[in-house]
């Protein structure tokens, strides 16, 4: 046998078996609210003073000053910062840094969003890419009836529909099946479903539905204009912005 052969017989029986964990996704949005909270939480911004204005965060970051928007808002929602006028400023009293590790919900929660992230974002592509006129007709029409003032139960059935739908225009059976399962977890999930129906979440949970209400326009709409690449990103602020709510601001 040949040195080459040797070597090959060698890498075959010494075959590295580790396995890598995904990365995870993250928008851009995400990155900017991240490192703002980082410099509230080690005291380079402190309690009480101004965030700077959103055009200078725009070009201090070199992003839109859409995904400014977005990161303000999930520091809003975690409590780091509130609103005087038109300016915002780091709370005077900062809330606990809290892991949530003996929370089953809010662990099941990440654990649900993270799947979904792996499974809901190519299913949003490729729906822009692969869905037919009925299909990109049916989700539109299920888009616009998401209603600010519905109730919890109306827009989890018309969340799910939306969804399944979407799921169902990607154009890959085998990837729509295993939304679906993701679905079905989510839905069945009796963590999930505490936060939810917990009486002292009431106006969180409102926010969520008025929230989501555009999340689904938006996202439907990138999918009707064949928009792969905004599809993605809407249906990852989206995903992003409910997690971040229900593990954040709900108790």
């Amino acid at each position: 046998m040949n040195s080459d052969l040797l070597l090959e017989a060698w890498q075959t029986d010494h075959a590295v078996t580790a396995r890598f964990t995904p990365i995870p996704r993250q928008t851009v949005a995400s990155a900017v609210r991240d490192a703002i909270e980082r410099e509230i939480r080690s005291g380079a911004i402190p309690p009480g003073a101004p965030l700077p204005a959103e055009r200078e965060l725009s070009e201090q970051f070199d992003v839109a000053r859409t995904s400014v928007r977005e990161a303000v808002q999930g520091l809003l929602t975690l409590g780091l910062i509130e609103k005087r006028g038109n300016r915002s400023y780091v709370v005077e009293h900062l809330p606990e840094v809290r892991l949530d590790s003996g929370d089953r919900r809010k662990v099941r929660v990440r654990e649900l969003f993270a799947v979904r992230q792996i499974l809901e974002l190519p299913i949003a592509r490729l729906a822009a890419e692969n869905a037919v006129a009925e299909q990109r007709s049916r989700i539109a029409e299920l888009a616009a009836t998401f209603d600010p003032g519905m109730s919890l139960e109306d827009f989890r059935r018309l969340d799910r529909e939306f969804h399944w739908a979407m799921a169902s225009s990607c154009g890959n059976d085998l990837l729509a099946e295993l939304g679906a399962k993701v679905l079905d977890s989510l839905f069945a999930s009796g963590e999930f479903s505490e936060l939810l129906y917990a009486e002292a979440n009431n106006a969180a949970v409102s926010d969520v539905i008025a929230a989501s209400v555009l999340a689904h326009q938006r996202l439907a709409d990138a999918i009707v204009a064949g928009d792969v690449v905004r599809a993605e990103h809407e249906m990852q602020s989206h995903l992003d912005d409910v997690e971040c709510r229900m593990t954040g601001s709900m108790n």
